[in-house]
């Protein structure tokens, strides 16, 4: 298996046995939540208050980080038309220590990020959390539901394929960075109604 210093999946209506299978298999040590708010309603088994004593069963550890690095901020300033701007909260003095902490954790032990998006591209695990961890210098491999295991540039190489863009093309970081906003602004969470200072614009 490639080394990573950090993993990131999913959890989408993954069975709970299959879900610790697939840590495990990662040789992951620790959970670090992602989500702005742990619960699941239609998965009740990946709520916080069930999930936690259960990983513990299996002797994965979990973290909650989704203060600092959940996709749905409470501050309107970190949204832009009423979509959550993760250019924006990635410049957040929280979420860089949130990043330090988390970067300090995985040293310890094989940590992986987790939100509820089966797909990375779905997901501000990846487009925003996994970007600037890489960003760092950290390689960050996606647990995949059929077990393998993804590479964050392999990711990234897709995001720009979904757009028909060369990933070795000139210009390559300016055309990622672009489809990364593009894709960001297409998935991110979305207010149910948009700031004042910004309604009515598109």
């Amino acid at each position: 298996m490639t080394a990573f210093d950090l993993f990131s999946i999913g959890h989408s209506n993954i069975a709970a046995d299959r879900f610790v299978a697939l840590l495990q298999g990662a040789g992951v040590g620790a959970i670090a939540d992602v989500r702005t708010t742990p619960v699941s309603r239609f998965c009740p088994w990946f709520s916080a208050k069930n999930l936690a004593p259960f990983l513990a069963g299996n002797g994965i550890a979990y973290l909650c980080y989704g203060d600092a690095l959940g996709g749905r901020p409470q501050n309107p300033a970190l949204y832009h038309d009423g979509i959550a701007d993760y250019e924006a909260m990635a410049r957040e003095r929280d979420f860089q220590a949130a990043l330090e902490r988390l970067i300090a954790d995985a040293a310890r032990r094989r940590v992986c990020l987790m939100c509820a998006e089966r797909e990375p591209l779905d997901c501000h695990r990846c487009l925003l959390v996994a970007r600037e961890l890489a960003g760092r210098g950290t390689s960050v491999g996606h647990i995949l539901h059929d077990g393998q295991i993804e590479s964050h540039t392999a990711t990234e190489r897709r995001l720009l394929q979904l757009e028909d863009r060369d990933l070795f093309a000139p210009l390559q970081r300016q055309a990622l960075a672009a489809a990364y906003r593009r894709r960001a602004r297409a998935v991110a969470y979305r207010l149910k109604r948009a700031p004042t200072a910004t309604r009515g614009k598109r």
